[in-house]
């Protein structure tokens, strides 16, 4: 006999010998098992694709390994006339640079701002101006930049508050600072100080899964270039920062930075002849 005829006699005499619900129990448990089985087989693949992602990374509108040493070191040498040393290689930091940014008040209504824009710094920033935005004139950056968002977020602020910024002779301004640069209604650059620009980065996710980070990287180069417009500054500054590779720094020359309007003066510090009353007080 076929084996398929035996195995329909079989089926039938198990139909024939068993209740209506007893089958139908049988019938439940092996629908049960098998969405068991197929439920542990989804999962284990799932557990396979989300642990070759990064759960732990987050979404960072930053460069936070861009730092500089507080003295000036031999960068300078790219500022020679031919236009391909002008990109050098991105340096690292030491000491306060590679530290979150702190902010301290000094005579004449300066904030100094110096080190690296973490993300969330903004906050701090905020807090400060809230406190001495009576006082304060000028913000003085010396930083190797960071994140974005809080770069983007600290520049409107300034500008809002109508602050000057500067940066100081043999001073430091790279990455994501030259934005909050920009936010100055002035814009000073002191002799000899370095202005430059990179790619930025978008790395990782909130939740682990994959995402498009095309999609992200031109929605971080749309609001920079909305805001550079907004501030006054030419887009071409923008356009040198997407030529550079992340690992690079494009370093402007003082007439670009000034026929570009990233800075309205460059050379010689501000007259200092000028008395500069001692720092109030924060109020609480």
């Amino acid at each position: 006999m076929p084996p398929s005829a035996t195995l329909q006699k079989r089926v039938q005499a198990f139909l024939a010998g068993n209740p209506d619900e007893a089958i139908l129990r049988w019938l439940f448990r092996s629908i049960v098992t098998i969405t068991i089985a197929v439920l542990a087989a989804d999962l284990a693949g799932m557990n396979g694709w989300i642990g070759a992602a990064d759960p732990a990374a987050e979404l960072r509108q930053d460069t936070p390994s861009l730092n500089h040493p507080d003295a000036v070191p031999s960068i300078l040498a790219p500022l020679a006339p031919d236009d391909d040393k002008r990109v050098t290689s991105r340096p690292q930091a030491v000491g306060v640079m590679a530290k979150p940014m702190i902010f301290e008040l000094v005579g004449g209504g300066r904030l100094m701002a110096t080190g690296t824009i973490t993300p969330g710094i903004f906050d701090t920033f905020a807090a400060e101006i809230g406190k001495r935005g009576d006082y304060i004139k000028t913000v003085v950056l010396n930083s190797p930049g960071g994140s974005v968002s809080d770069a983007l977020a600290m520049g409107r602020l300034i500008r809002e508050r109508n602050f000057a910024t500067e940066i100081e002779a043999g001073k430091y301004c790279a990455s994501s600072c030259p934005l909050v640069f920009a936010g100055g209604v002035e814009r000073r650059v002191g002799d000899k100080a370095i202005v430059g620009v990179h790619q930025v980065a978008a790395l990782g996710t909130t939740t682990g899964l994959p995402h498009d980070e095309m999609n992200v990287a031109q929605n971080i180069s749309a609001r920079c270039q909305r805001y550079l417009g907004d501030m006054g500054v030419n887009l071409q500054v923008w356009v040198h920062a997407m030529e550079t590779p992340h690992d690079k720094l494009f370093v402007f020359t003082p007439d670009e930075l000034k026929s570009l309007n990233l800075a309205t003066a460059t050379g010689a510090a501000p007259s200092a002849s000028a008395p500069r009353p001692a720092p109030p007080k924060a109020r609480s």
